[in-house]
């Protein structure tokens, strides 16, 4: 039995507890939609479905705060789905098992769900609280927000009636985040006819796994083992080396996550097989040097497994390993004028090479649109060079930064006055749907906040106890402030 539920404030970690049992991976979202729709209904709340699939809810101001400027208190419903590789976790109908680590809440073998169950949890908790002091509130609860941003793509125009947006999808307490990157999915195909693999050749699995993976936009900048990428190194030399040949790749599950296993099946003369084994142990040594004090689980094996029957052909083989090898991963740049936040990047998340088709899926952000353009023709051209189709989807512009936000000076001057510090402004490389609801609503007043959250889009996901506390305070101070409209 979980007991986060007893967690202080009561009223978030019990919304958050009863989330945690509703299964909700991105594109299966029809059980939490009817949670959230039922809730509404038990707490005598206003709430519906939009044409994007989101769930809002609206509730009126208290008694002589009619004429405060409304909020709109938004999350996102959806969860990234990952597992340890021992877990039978099945996202789709199993609930997440939470258990309290010393100061974290974590989950059993997969993501905590965090991001954003708390930020859903907290506009819950608003939502039933009948003692609170505010004025109207509306909350905007987004479909498929890790997918591609669907929900708020989709969200329909003319329908939220509020001034100012409080955006709770942020991980870092204190920490006030008025702009955030664009992003656009980039995916690589190539269709290729399969040739007979040599009768007399044997085949080995070799698998890259262990790694911390983690979110591609908060912490591509750490220099975190991208699983693909390292995997290509290998598989390069053993072709080079040992005469290999690519039957298979899976890299990789979570466009948005940096890859942390990769898996190939590889053919090769028998005579050759002890030579891999110990281009396995090489490279293994080589990564855990080269990653010393970043990554500390690398696990690299080789296994002889059963030979497929077929292969890729070499000049195909070739043109995909040189396209992996040099598609651009990571940093590309920082901001000049926050030097210290990533402006644009990329992320090589997914490979899958089998049975005649090579897929290769790519995460590129930047704040910039100039820049967005330029890192999505760099791996136009990479993988164009390898034969390869090229196409674009899911693209989503920046959230440019407003220091002179009303709703944001107001959010410091409360944080300062129950906290006894200053709070920090800043700039987020990780993608928000603010920018997304700022194309559709320009008007709003915007800023992202939240509880210390680390390592999400991973099984090591976890929430910080001690800053729900005090975010819960900061918001409901807030909301009790809000100027007149």
């Amino acid at each position: 039995m979980s007991e986060i539920k007893n967690l202080n404030p009561t009223c978030i970690w019990k919304n958050f507890d009863a989330l945690t049992q509703v299964p909700r991976p991105s594109g299966h979202l029809e059980k939490v939609q009817q949670f959230l729709l039922n809730f509404a209904k038990e707490v005598g709340v206003e709430a519906f479905i939009d044409e994007g699939r989101n769930v809002v809810m609206r509730k009126p101001a208290s008694a002589g705060m009619e004429n405060r400027k409304g909020v709109i208190l938004q999350a996102h419903m959806d969860m990234v789905p990952q597992k340890t590789p021992e877990s039978t976790h099945n996202f789709e109908t199993d609930p997440i098992q939470t258990w309290i680590d010393g100061e974290w809440v974590k989950a059993k073998g997969t993501t905590l769900g965090a991001d954003n169950g708390l930020g859903v949890a907290s506009i819950m908790a608003i939502m039933e609280d009948k003692t609170l002091v505010h004025g109207p509130i509306e909350a905007l609860i987004t479909a498929d927000e890790e997918t591609g941003m669907y929900g708020a793509n989709d969200l329909p125009e003319n329908m939220l009636q509020g001034d100012i947006l409080l955006n709770l999808d942020s991980e870092h307490w204190g920490k006030f985040v008025i702009g955030s990157a664009g992003g656009i999915d980039v995916t690589a195909t190539l269709d290729y006819k399969e040739v007979e693999t040599d009768p007399e050749d044997v085949a080995v699995c070799v698998t890259l796994k262990g790694l911390r993976g983690g979110h591609s936009g908060l912490e591509i900048h750490e220099g975190r083992g991208n699983a693909n990428k390292m995997m290509v190194r290998f598989v390069r030399e053993a072709i080079e080396e040992c005469e290999a040949r690519l039957a298979t790749w899976h890299g990789g599950n979570m466009r948005n996550a940096i890859p942390f296993k990769a898996e190939v099946v590889l053919t090769l003369p028998k005579e050759n097989v002890e030579a891999l084994k110990e281009l396995v142990e090489d490279w293994k040594a080589d990564f855990i040097d080269e990653y010393k004090g970043i990554e500390s689980g690398i696990e690299f094996d080789v296994a002889e497994v059963e030979t497929p029957s077929m292969e890729i052909p070499v000049e195909i083989q070739d043109n995909i390993v040189n396209a992996i090898y040099g598609c651009h991963d990571g940093v590309l740049r920082m901001i000049p004028s926050y030097p210290n936040v990533v402006e644009t990047s990329s992320n090589l998340a997914i490979i899958d090479i089998e049975e005649g088709h090579a897929s290769l899926k790519v995460l590129a952000r930047s704040s910039r649109e100039d820049m967005k353009d330029y890192i999505v023709k760099t791996l136009e051209s990479c993988f164009n060079m390898a034969g390869m189709k090229v196409e674009t989807a899911g693209s989503y512009g920046g959230w440019d930064p407003n220091p002179d936000s009303e709703i944001l000076h107001l959010l410091l001057k409360v944080y300062k006055e129950l906290n006894g510090t200053d709070g920090i402004i800043q700039v987020d490389h990780a993608g928000l749907e603010c920018s997304v609801i700022l194309g559709k609503y320009p008007h709003l007043d915007v800023v992202s906040l939240g509880p210390t959250m680390k390592s999400p889009h991973t099984t090591t996901e976890r929430a910080l106890i001690a800053t729900v506390a005090p975010f819960w305070e900061l918001l409901k101070k807030t909301l009790e402030e809000i100027p007149v409209k």
